[in-house]
């Protein structure tokens, strides 16, 4: 039997940090999504930007079969530059950044509205041993995005659901034949979601792409 090296995901920094951000969202989150989504109805809106304010102090992290699964296609993909929309405090972006450390090294441009998760996605991202594996630029996605040049190998959205198209549509040049688009919560305000759906399973978008029952529900999207 061949001998493998040990995968960062194992590692114990990975493994520390992970365990410690999935128990502080396991306590926290129920409680501040449930009073968003009772908000949400109290306002009228229609979308998650639009109770932004409540959901500050939120995790809403992606499951760990999500992230292993990130970890896995990023991996499979042999990536070196991947675009994530919503870092939050870091937990996809731990995932992805332990695949790019375990294909030689690459980088994560990652963005996040929010000043606060920036600066504790920048320690999480530290205690983890893979802040130099992460940029993490702070503003609105389609103003701090605008700036990238490099080929994109994997792009994964998992901000605010209205923007997923726009976010798509600015990163959609620098994609190339065999890049992968990732769009989590499909079961999350499903109407906006609409138009992104349209786009990504229109045979003239140019995708192959499929719906994976995992989490709450994601789509998959190859640019052939």
């Amino acid at each position: 039997m061949p001998a493998f090296s040990e995968s960062t995901l194992q590692s114990e920094s990975v493994v520390r940090v992970l365990d410690r951000l999935y128990s502080v969202s396991e306590e926290i989150d129920p409680d501040i999504v449930s009073h968003a989504k009772k908000e949400a109805q109290n306002r009228g809106k229609a979308t998650d930007s639009g109770v932004a304010d409540l959901l500050g102090k939120a995790f809403l992290p992606v499951s760990r079969e999500m992230g292993r699964l990130l970890y896995i296609l990023a991996r499979t993909q042999n990536s070196r530059t991947i675009v994530e929309f919503g870092t939050s405090f870091g937990i996809s972006t731990i995932f992805l950044a332990s695949a790019l450390r375990d294909n030689g090294g690459g980088l994560v441009i990652t963005s996040e509205l929010n000043a606060e998760k920036v600066k504790a996605a920048r320690f999480n991202l530290h205690e983890a041993s893979l802040s130099e594996l992460v940029e993490i630029r702070e503003g609105d996605a389609l103003t701090t995005l605008r700036e990238t040049e490099s080929t994109v190998d994997l792009l994964f959205l998992d901000g605010w659901k209205d923007a997923y198209l726009p976010v798509l549509k600015l990163i959609e040049p620098h994609l190339r034949h065999g890049s992968l688009v990732i769009a989590d919560d499909l079961d999350i305000y499903p109407d906006v979601l609409k138009p992104y759906l349209d786009y990504v399973r229109h045979p003239k978008s140019g995708y192959i792409s499929v719906e994976v029952p995992l989490g709450d529900r994601i789509e998959v999207s190859l640019l052939p």
